[in-house]
């Protein structure tokens, strides 16, 4: 009876270090900055990736690079700009590889499924939306298994097709 109690709300479960927790995403941005600034040299692109980023106004003149050390010397970060700064990086990326660390893209998966249009989010209502090449998941049901970019294209609207339901709960 006793270990019943680290599986309710509020119990005593062991002490893990949250020291790292913080709702600042500024070097989740710029990293996703300099990625974009790393995945092509091409001006127009690149200042395109700032506008559909929402932060060409915020930064009218400065490169890729100065936008990622500003940014992480700046003002916090919510997480909706790292929504918008990733949902720009995937455009740009295409079909070539981005190297997203996992916090962030779990970060923007959980956030991109809460504000999701309707149809989306019904879609991932009551299961559990699992990672299968980064180690996170969110959720709880039958389980829907995708790449952490697959996760991220249908949430954040770049594609239409869902994580797929891989195993009931």
């Amino acid at each position: 009876m006793a270990d019943l109690s680290r599986h309710l709300p509020l119990s005593n479960r062991p002490y893990t270090d949250e020291s790292s927790v913080t709702g600042d995403w500024r070097r989740a941005v710029a990293d996703v900055v300099a990625a974009a600034a790393h995945l092509t040299g091409d001006p127009d692109q690149l200042r395109g990736f700032l506008v559909d980023a929402k932060l060409a106004a915020e930064f009218p003149a400065a490169s890729p690079a100065d936008v990622a050390a500003a940014i992480r010397s700046g003002r916090r970060r919510r997480i909706a700009e790292l929504a918008d700064a990733t949902r720009a990086l995937l455009r740009l990326a295409g079909d070539r590889e981005v190297g997203l660390d996992p916090t962030t893209s779990g970060a923007v998966a959980l956030y991109g499924a809460t504000r999701a249009p309707f149809d989306r989010r019904a879609v991932l209502t009551g299961s559990t939306v699992h990672a299968t090449d980064a180690d996170w998941s969110f959720g709880r049901g039958p389980l829907r298994e995708a790449t952490a970019r697959q996760i991220l294209a249908f949430v954040l609207e770049l594609g239409d097709e869902p994580p797929p339901l891989t195993r009931r709960g």
